[in-house]
C-alpha cells in the first residue's frame, strides 16, 4: 500500500486527497493546522483549517485568500479521503489533521499541548487525542530536560515579580510570542486582584481582536500607544513581542524590569542569552511527558518525528517497540515557544 503522506519539496502530500499540510511552498491546495508563520504561508491556491483560525489567517496572509473552514470533528470528502479537525491545544483554532483512506488512519499533529493539572488554557479548545494507524508528531521540546510545571504555578510567580516591580517603583515588561503566548498571558494575568493594569502591545491588541472575534472572551486591556502616559502608570504589567527587548519602545515604558516566557527559559544558557532579568518556564508546546502521553493514546503503531529534537524522541519510541522514523521539515520554534 501507497504511503498515504509523504514529503516533497513543498512539504507533507497527501496524494490520495490532492491536499498539503501546512506547506512551505506555494501549493494548490494547503491544509493548515494553525496560523504561526512557519505552518501558515503565503501563497497557496486555496486554503482550509479550523473555522475559529480564520480570522488570525487573515491576519497573516491577506483579507481575500480563498479559506474554507471546518468545525472540530466535521467530515470532509476530498478525493479519495476523509478529512477531519481535531483540537491541538496549540493557540486559537489549532488543529490535529486526521486524514483516513480505505480504513487507514493517519493524524498529522501540527503543534499541539497537552494539559496538566492546573494547565487550563482559556484561550483555546484542550488537546484531544485521535486515535490512529500512523501518527506524524511536532518534537520542539522532546528531550527529558523539558517538564513544565503546572501552568497556574508559573503564573503565580509572574503575578509575584510584577507586585515586586511595583512596590519598587518599575513597569514589568513580560515579553512573549505575540499569537497563542500573549493571550494565554493576558487571559491568566489580567483577572481581579492584579497588582496594577495590563497593557499590551499593539501587535498583541490586533491578535486579541481577532480571538474576541472567534468568541474567546479576554479580558480587556489598554493598548499601548505614543500617548500612554507610563509615569501615571506605576507598577503596570506590559505584555509584548520579544522584539522590543532594548527598543526605543521598550525605553519609554521608563524604569522596568523585563522577563520573558518561553519553554527555552527552561534552560540556563537560554536564560543567560536572552539577558532578561526574569524567565519564566511557560510554553505552548507539550514537554516531553506530554509528548509521551498524545503518542501512547493515539495508539499509533508507527510514529513519524518532525521539527525538533526528532532523533532523540525517535530512538526512545524505537526502544519501546514502535515503529519511529522522522520527517525533515522547515517548521521552526515561531521565534521563541
Amino acid at each position: 500500500m501507497a504511503e498515504l503522506i509523504t514529503r516533497r519539496a513543498e512539504g507533507l502530500y497527501c496524494e490520495a486527497g490532492g491536499f498539503y499540510i501546512d506547506p512551505w511552498l506555494p501549493v494548490d491546495r494547503a491544509v493548515i493546522t494553525h496560523a504561526h508563520a512557519d505552518h501558515c504561508r503565503e501563497g497557496h491556491g486555496a486554503y482550509l483549517a479550523h473555522k475559529d483560525a480564520e480570522g488570525l489567517m487573515r491576519l497573516r496572509v491577506g483579507q481575500h485568500m480563498p479559506l474554507q473552514g471546518l468545525a472540530y470533528g466535521e467530515t470532509l470528502r476530498l478525493g479519495e479521503v476523509n478529512l477531519s479537525l481535531h483540537p491541538a491545544g496549540h493557540v486559537l483554532g489549532s488543529a490535529q489533521v486526521r486524514v483516513e483512506h480505505r480504513g487507514e488512519v493517519w493524524v498529522v499533529s501540527g503543534d499541539y499541548f497537552v494539559s496538566g493539572t492546573g494547565d487550563a488554557n482559556a484561550s483555546c479548545a484542550p488537546f484531544e487525542p485521535v486515535r490512529c494507524d500512523v501518527f506524524i508528531t511536532e518534537a520542539t521540546f522532546a528531550l527529558p530536560i523539558y517538564r513544565w510545571a503546572p501552568q497556574t504555578e508559573v503564573l503565580a510567580e509572574m503575578r509575584a515579580w510584577w507586585a515586586d516591580c511595583a512596590a519598587q517603583g518599575k513597569q514589568a515588561l513580560l515579553m512573549g510570542y505575540s499569537l497563542g503566548k500573549a493571550q494565554r498571558l493576558v487571559a491568566g494575568l489580567a483577572t481581579a486582584g492584579a497588582p496594577g493594569p495590563v497593557l499590551v502591545h499593539g501587535a498583541v491588541a490586533r491578535l486579541n481582536e481577532a480571538y474576541r472575534a472567534a468568541g474567546v472572551a479576554l479580558p480587556d486591556v489598554e493598548t499601548v500607544t505614543p500617548d500612554t502616559n507610563f509615569k501615571a502608570l506605576r507598577g503596570a504589567l506590559v505584555i509584548a513581542p520579544p522584539a522590543v527587548q532594548d527598543s526605543r519602545w521598550a525605553k519609554d515604558l521608563g524604569p522596568h524590569s523585563d522577563a520573558f516566557a518561553s519553554g527555552w527559559m527552561r534552560l540556563r544558557g537560554a536564560r543567560r542569552r536572552r539577558s532578561v532579568d526574569r524567565g519564566f518556564v511557560f510554553s505552548d508546546h507539550a514537554d516531553w511527558p506530554g509528548l509521551l502521553s498524545a503518542i501512547r493514546a493515539t495508539g499509533a503503531g508507527r510514529v513519524i518525528v518532525t521539527h525538533g529534537d526528532e532523533g532523540t524522541l525517535v530512538r526512545y519510541l524505537t526502544e519501546l517497540g514502535l515503529q519511529a522514523e522522522a520527517f525533515t521539515t522547515e517548521f521552526g520554534d515561531e521565534g521563541d515557544t
